[in-house]
């Protein structure tokens, strides 16, 4: 290995790393805010790429059926909980939320996608189909578990990646499909050539991440996903309702995992099962700071990238083991540096 092959194999793992940041980064959210260790994270990446796989063949994604599925279902419990609470005047907004907004996004996916609209276009209704999918999988599976504990949530979280995932099998097949990058170009710097999809790729990620900041510092959403995060106890006392902050997270999460998806299908080939080894590489780089540390989660994201890079170099067929047994000593070292301490009490 040469210098220049070194310099290339790291420009690779940065590109890699800055998906796995994203995902990461989604993954810490939920945990914190809700303490479920959302393992179907990477599905929402997977549901993001092959939707736009299917606009850009001029096929309507088969998710649309999926999401009006859930709309449905989570539209008559959230309706019936309302009545049962005598909360009626809640009833308009749940339905627009969770009835007339898919239903505005599916008409809209049927209609333009075998039209093949402009590539943005494609990469929005690819995002707006996956992203509502996010509180609704709250809603179904999580929020009824609120008060269980993080074995019960981590369990209920592993039957809802295989769920997601065998509906990812039904509505996209077992083909795999990769899509045009949204930019041909190529930008020689010192013998290094840097493509147009890798600067979009890196550049949403810092650009996410930025964004991120801005809403957990400056936005009123923010600071009670924060306060949550912190203390789930003492923000349900000042008035931070619960569900709203698990919803909010699931949102973020399937939005910035539909977005990795649009983004990493133009480097490379995604089946429907692909989501399952990009989301565990999400969460080796979220150990780096015990699922709880956003930097750690980048900084970790950038490691496993190079990691995997240089691994695939050296031997392609032990590059995932060589990725994995990076918990091993990260594990070790958070073991050795913290102490034990008592899951809190929520029950008042």
């Amino acid at each position: 290995m040469n210098g220049q092959v070194a310099l290339f194999l790291i420009q690779d793992g940065i590109v890699n790393g800055a998906i796995y940041a994203l995902v990461g980064l989604a993954i810490v959210l939920v945990f914190t805010v809700t303490r479920v260790l959302f393992v179907p994270q990477g599905e929402f990446v997977t549901f993001g790429a092959l939707s736009l796989a299917a606009f850009q063949l001029g096929n309507v994604p088969g998710i649309v059926w999926l999401l009006g599925a859930f709309a449905i279902v989570v539209s008559i419990i959230e309706v019936v909980s309302a009545i049962r609470q005598h909360r009626t005047k809640r009833i308009p907004g749940i339905l627009a939320v969770y009835a007339v907004l898919p239903a505005v996004i599916i008409a809209l996916s049927v209609w333009l996608g075998p039209q093949k609209p402009h590539l943005l276009i494609q990469v929005l209704l690819s995002v707006a189909l996956v992203t509502p999918l996010g509180p609704m999988v709250y809603r179904l599976a999580f929020q009824p578990l609120v008060n269980a504990s993080v074995l019960v949530l981590l369990i209920v979280a592993v039957a809802v990646h295989f769920a997601l995932q065998g509906f990812g099998l039904i509505f996209f097949g077992a083909e795999g499909f990769r899509v045009q990058p949204f930019s041909e170009a190529k930008i020689d710097v010192g013998g290094l050539i840097l493509t147009g999809q890798s600067i979009w790729v890196v550049g949403t990620s810092v650009f996410f991440m930025a964004a991120l900041y801005v809403f957990f510092g400056r936005t009123v959403f923010g600071k009670a996903l924060r306060a949550t995060a912190i203390n789930r106890l003492g923000a349900r006392l000042v008035g931070i309702s619960t569900p709203m902050a698990g919803k909010l997270a699931f949102t973020l999460a399937a939005l910035m995992g539909s977005v990795s998806g649009v983004m990493i299908i133009g480097l490379t080939t995604l089946y429907y099962d692909s989501g399952f080894l990009i989301g565990l590489k999400g969460f080796v780089a979220s150990v780096f700071g015990a699922v709880l540390s956003y930097p750690m989660a980048v900084l970790g994201s950038v490691v496993v990238g190079i990691l995997e890079s240089f691994g695939s170099f050296w031997s392609s067929s032990y590059k995932e083991t060589i990725v994995f047994s990076l918990l091993i000593p990260v594990l070790l070292w958070l073991s050795l540096r913290s102490r034990h301490v008592e899951e809190e009490e929520e029950e008042i």
